[in-house]
């Protein structure tokens, strides 16, 4: 839901992996490949960098990402309700209010709307980050482009401790402090504070 908001004084390119969203072909099962279909694609144009609740290779936690989803999805079915609620949002009065609040907000946009994921594409996604979390960790000291690391404080999905790492191990990381009962949604729940500093993040000049 930032998107909008970047696009008022940014150049917005909303990029889908192959097989999800507007993108034809068959979702890979490997980041690996994801990454290499994203390099392709952005190839001589990044200047600077933001990752939003992820981690690296081999972070811990990572590799129980199928059992979770899994898990959260036949909640969702048993309780009625959108699984991005269990999956994105902390479990306490506040985090299902902004959760409320997020599943709103996705129904504002009524035209040229996301299609629904394939079962291919479900199956592959989850699996390619269960293999991810079992890799040996990646040098990412050769990454010299700025990035702005954020994330909720309680992420369940890809564990919070994996976002601190990540930052840590960037050369010029810049962490954003963790949202306060927030998970993998973190920026979702926080919007308006996560696009004013990426704006910023974007707009600094390097030596500043």
């Amino acid at each position: 839901m930032s998107a909008p908001r970047h696009a008022a004084r940014r150049r917005v390119i909303a990029f889908d992996n192959r097989g999800v969203g507007a993108s034809g072909g068959s979702t890979p099962d490997t980041i690996e490949t994801m990454a290499r279909d994203a390099v392709l694609f952005i190839r001589r144009l990044v200047r600077k960098v933001i990752l939003a609740g992820t981690g690296p290779a081999g972070g811990p936690g990572i590799d129980k990402v199928t059992a979770l989803t899994l898990r959260d999805i036949l909640k969702g079915f048993l309780t009625r309700k959108d699984p991005k609620q269990f999956l994105f949002f902390t479990d306490t009065e506040h985090g299902r209010r902004e959760a409320h609040a997020f599943l709103e907000r996705l129904k504002e946009r009524t035209d040229r709307r996301d299609k629904a994921i394939s079962l291919r594409s479900f199956r592959a996604q989850p699996k390619a980050i269960h293999r991810w979390g079992l890799q040996p960790p990646a040098d990412l000291s050769r990454i010299r482009q700025p990035v702005l690391v954020a994330n909720g404080e309680s992420d369940r999905t890809v564990p919070s401790e994996n976002t601190l790492d990540l930052a840590a191990r960037l050369p010029q990381g810049e962490l954003v402090p963790l949202y306060p009962d927030a998970g993998h949604g973190g920026i979702f729940q926080f919007h308006d504070e996560f696009v004013a500093r990426a704006l910023a993040f974007l707009e600094a000049r390097p030596d500043a």
